[in-house]
């Protein structure tokens, strides 16, 4: 009789080779929360392609060890991220936080742009409008 398979859940967050410990790169992602799910991940590295120490890669299964230097976009910002330690599972977001070193400058606050209409606000506790208020309302917005 053959001996079971070994399941993922068995396999060992991280290979050793010759230049250390890796770990594949769209689990890294994951694990670092920068995605929500590792299929998210995958499609992430797969789709738009990451760079590791400048070299594109679009390889989910890409390794990325500690020291890496890591530039992907997401959510309208290119982040630059250096691996500091690979992590052996997806934990909290302080413990994800303590697994890189965000290389990037913080993105600058956006101004209020002057085009976009300005949202009316109403104190609370004072009901709903009148008819006055709804017309005056109307009126700021440009209907």
């Amino acid at each position: 009789m053959r001996p079971a398979a070994p399941d993922d859940d068995d396999a060992p967050p991280e290979v050793k080779t010759a230049g250390g410990a890796v770990l594949r790169i769209d689990k890294w992602l994951w694990h670092a929360r920068f995605l929500k799910t590792r299929s998210l991940a995958s499609r992430h590295v797969g789709g738009s392609g990451v760079r590791v120490n400048g070299t594109r890669t679009v390889k989910p299964a890409a390794s990325v060890r500690a020291g890496d230097v890591l530039t992907f976009a997401l959510n309208d910002h290119v982040r630059v991220i250096k691996v500091l330690a690979l992590g052996a599972r997806r934990g909290p977001a302080p413990e994800a936080q303590a697994l890189y070193t965000d290389l990037a400058p913080p993105a600058p606050r956006a101004a209020a742009d002057p085009f976009t209409p300005q949202v009316p606000t109403r104190d609370a506790g004072t009901g709903r409008p009148t008819k006055r208020d709804r017309r005056a309302i109307d009126r700021q917005q440009g209907d």
